[in-house]
């Protein structure tokens, strides 16, 4: 099944809808609707309109002319102890509830991964949970042990990800160490 590689600042009302209905689908919140979601998306697109540097992405898996799989690759620069660093922040995987077990997160994992064997970013960093670690790891990736801040958030040593798990693609070396600074928000 092939996957296809959206770039974020371009997204037409109508990819940002497909996608806005599946995140609201996965994560359900009760103040926020899909088309409160599709939003999010389009913005996000302006956010990034204009910036140097490689593209913020949404690797997706379409069927039936609605998305059923999506990634997405973030630019962030990051501080750490070695000087800034451009990384690819992975958020917001989901795969449609009915379309589970076919191995559609992979292919956009896999995906949004080869744009860092690519070269695009030094690497990809990301957040998950204890039960969804060994898909990653599976995957390539590794836990980050460093302390993660924002220093530009306002609880500068507090770590600005949600889940308990800090992941990285690839493992192995150039990894640097120390503290590492999200300068924004986590994804």
């Amino acid at each position: 099944m092939p996957v296809e590689n959206w770039d974020v600042r371009e997204f037409t009302p109508t990819q940002a809808r497909q996608i806005g209905d599946l995140i609201a689908q996965v994560w359900p919140k009760p103040h926020l609707t899909a088309a409160d979601r599709a939003e999010q998306q389009l913005t996000l697109g302006r956010e990034y309109r204009g910036r140097p540097g490689p593209a913020p992405r949404s690797l997706v898996v379409v069927e039936d002319d609605r998305v059923i799989a999506h990634a997405a690759l973030l630019p962030r620069e990051i501080r750490t102890s070695e000087g800034t660093m451009l990384i690819g922040g992975l958020a917001r995987v989901c795969t449609d509830s009915s379309q589970r077990g076919r191995g559609l997160g992979e292919l956009v994992v896999r995906a949004a991964f080869g744009l860092i064997d690519a070269g695009e970013f030094s690497f990809a960093l990301f957040q998950t949970n204890h039960l969804v670690r060994g898909f990653y790891e599976k995957l390539g990736a590794v836990t980050v042990l460093n302390p993660i801040t924002n220093s530009l958030g306002e609880g500068p040593k507090t770590s600005p990800f949600w889940d308990e798990v800090v992941m990285r693609y690839p493992g192995g070396d150039g990894w640097p160490s120390g503290t590492i600074d999200l300068r924004g928000p986590g994804f």
